[in-house]
């Protein structure tokens, strides 16, 4: 008994349970031994008046004669037929000599409906999960607030023609990093730090008015967005403070840097400054030394890793600029305007130290003459010589504005475009996809919009979203652990887990799928997550299980790679089981199993030509 209590302890959802209340649960459990090939239940029987937990062996879960999932020591199975009272929905076969415990409803239905491990029995059922991603962080952490419930005091406004030394003064008065102008119907600002550049350092008499170092208009954010959401806002734009106005157009307050995040997390807006003031690709590479650094100290400060990524990357962004700016200097004025993109992860902001960065480059056709691709493709080699020397890596595949598959015309890309209904082989088709869906418009010589419109106008194919859907089935997630070994799709074991494309790639080719579906442009992951849910793409559970496993394995994957940053080792996406804990391998089996399940429902879908008739 003793020995039934200790192993049932170290897994869950018995490791919730004190000492003497596992002991109670192991008095009440059988032993039950299973030869090979045996059923323990069919599916579509019951009820189960039991729930299993493997103690040596595997076993095998069986949906319709097609085997799901391999179940290995410590494994729970049974208790959603259990909770929930209905038919068994699947069926649990030994797949090898094996030894479970069998524990009475009676014991488990109480345990199961404790607070401490509803998260366990919300994560291990696939039907009916809905754990808002929401509810894993801390409500009282900045950046998963509404940017509204941060404003500490009302806004300090005055007049245009108001002189800056009486602006001065009324912010010294009211302990204020900023003030509000107003200009006719328009809004402008004043910082601490316009009067130490422009005012101190910059001559201009502090008896002018306070519209003559005022920025206008200003950029502000609506009252509902989140706190994270806004630090970006402030990355990108290089500012520190931002207004907030009601749904009405009233202004609630200014936040700043200070109101997001605490001193040590400052350190992105610094490096950010660095980039900008570097003169010379070697300044560059001294700046992007404080990258890993600086992300370390975000994740030791519990900052969530989906935000340390969305940081990470919009550095990344200002480096990308400042490379392509000093490569344009030193090549002269380029014989046609041109836009410089941002793809792949980079363009979705979900950036780790492995990432690579993914670019291409398109020029306006009007004015082009034969030497531009000559042009582009030498400042498309400074750039990745560039990243090259501040430690980051030009797509290994090729998805490189220094491919010329990457760096084309604005006809020539028109052209490639117009293919996305052909037989396309994969490497055609992944090419297309990445340029079309995950695109986002870096730097450009001239006017951009109209190239970035182009790149985009394909996302209205009507076999894009087949072609999305194709893609969204090609990698499929392990079905979970037995021993050290990950149990791939395949049923191959395999002795490493491969995080990003048995975790990670999964989710991201279904959200990008639902996302166009939803018409959201480039965005992250759980940005189209969400707009898929509020667009009726996904359902509620669906986008939230994808939400909430998303979350869980991009978090495995940073630390993973943090860790061998920290150890000097170059990062990479295998883990080895064996240093996976319990909770972790239940944690990732659960999160495996609800991409499963929308993938199988968008599978069928597909066959049956529901969605697109």
């Amino acid at each position: 008994m003793e020995d039934i209590a200790g192993f049932l302890g170290s897994h869950p959802p018995f490791d919730a349970l004190e000492a003497d209340e596992a002991a109670r649960v192991a008095a009440v459990t059988e032993t039950e031994f299973s030869p090979a090939g045996k059923t323990i239940f069919s599916q579509g029987t019951g009820p189960v008046e039991y729930a299993w937990v493997v103690r040596t062996g595997a076993v095998e879960i069986i949906h319709n004669g097609r085997v799901l999932d391999l179940l290995g020591p410590g494994e729970l199975f049974g208790h959603a037929s259990m909770i929930s009272g209905l038919p068994t929905g699947f069926e649990a076969r030994a797949a090898e000599d094996t030894v479970c415990y069998r524990i009475p409803a009676d014991v488990m239905r109480p345990l199961l409906a404790r607070a401490d491990v509803l998260r366990f029995v919300a994560r291990s059922i696939v039907t009916g999960r809905d754990v808002p991603v929401a509810a894993l962080a801390s409500s009282a952490d900045p950046v998963q607030r509404h940017v509204e419930a941060l404003v500490r005091t009302p806004p300090l406004l005055c007049r245009a023609d108001e002189p800056i030394r009486e602006a001065a003064k009324q912010m010294t008065a009211e302990g204020a990093s900023a003030l509000l102008v107003r200009s006719g119907n328009k809004l402008g600002i004043v910082t601490d730090r316009d009067l130490r550049s422009r005012v101190i350092a910059g001559g201009v008499s502090p008896d002018a008015p306070v519209s003559a170092i005022m920025t206008e208009p200003v950029y502000t954010v609506a009252a509902d967005r989140l706190g994270g959401d806004v630090l970006l806002d402030m990355l990108e734009r290089d500012v520190h403070h931002i207004p907030v106005m009601s749904a009405a157009g009233e202004v609630l307050g200014v936040v700043d840097d200070v109101d997001l995040m605490e001193a040590e997390a400052r350190k992105p807006f610094l490096l950010r400054r660095a980039i900008d003031l570097a003169a010379s690709p070697a300044d560059l590479a001294t700046a992007a030394a404080g990258l890993d650094p600086m992300i370390i100290a975000l994740r030791d400060a519990r900052v969530a890793a989906e935000q340390v990524a969305a940081i990470r990357s919009v550095v990344l962004d200002a480096l990308a600029r400042r490379l392509v700016g000093l490569a344009v200097a030193d090549a002269g004025a380029p014989p046609a305007p041109f836009t410089w993109f941002a793809l792949g992860s980079l363009a979705r902001r979900e950036t780790v130290p492995s990432s690579d960065v993914d670019s291409a480059l398109a020029w306006q056709d009007e004015g082009a003459g034969p030497d531009m691709s000559d042009y582009a493709a030498r400042v498309a080699r400074a750039v990745d010589d560039g990243l090259r020397a501040c430690g980051m890596r030009p797509d290994a595949h090729g998805a490189s504005a220094s491919n010329p598959q990457f760096a084309r015309s604005v006809a020539s890309w028109r052209a490639v475009l117009q293919k996305v209904s052909e037989n396309l082989a994969r490497d055609q088709a992944l090419v297309l996809v990445s340029v079309i869906t995950d695109c986002r418009p870096l730097w450009s010589s001239g006017p951009g919009a109209p190239v970035a419109g182009v790149l985009w106008e394909a996302r209205g194919h009507p076999d894009l979203q087949r072609l999305l859907a194709r893609f969204a089935l090609s990698f499929r997630p392990p079905t979970g652990f037995l021993r050290d070994f990950v149990v791939e799709h395949s049923g191959e074991r395999r002795g490493q887990l491969d995080i990003k494309h048995g975790g990670m790639i999964p989710i991201v080719d279904l959200a990008r799928w639902a996302g166009v579906d939803a018409r959201v442009v480039s965005a992250s992951t759980l940005e189209r997550l969400r707009a898929a849910e509020a667009a009726g793409t996904l359902d509620k559970t669906q986008a939230r299980t994808l939400m909430e496993a998303f979350g869980y394995i991009f978090s495995l994957r940073l630390d993973h790679q943090l860790e061998q940053v920290r150890q000097g080792q170059p990062p990479d996406d295998f883990i080895d089981p064996k240093t996976l804990n319990p909770l972790a391998r239940s944690y990732l089996r659960e999160a495996f199993r609800a991409v499963a399940s929308v993938q199988s429902g968008l599978s069928t879908e597909l066959s049956l030509g529901i969605r697109w008739g």
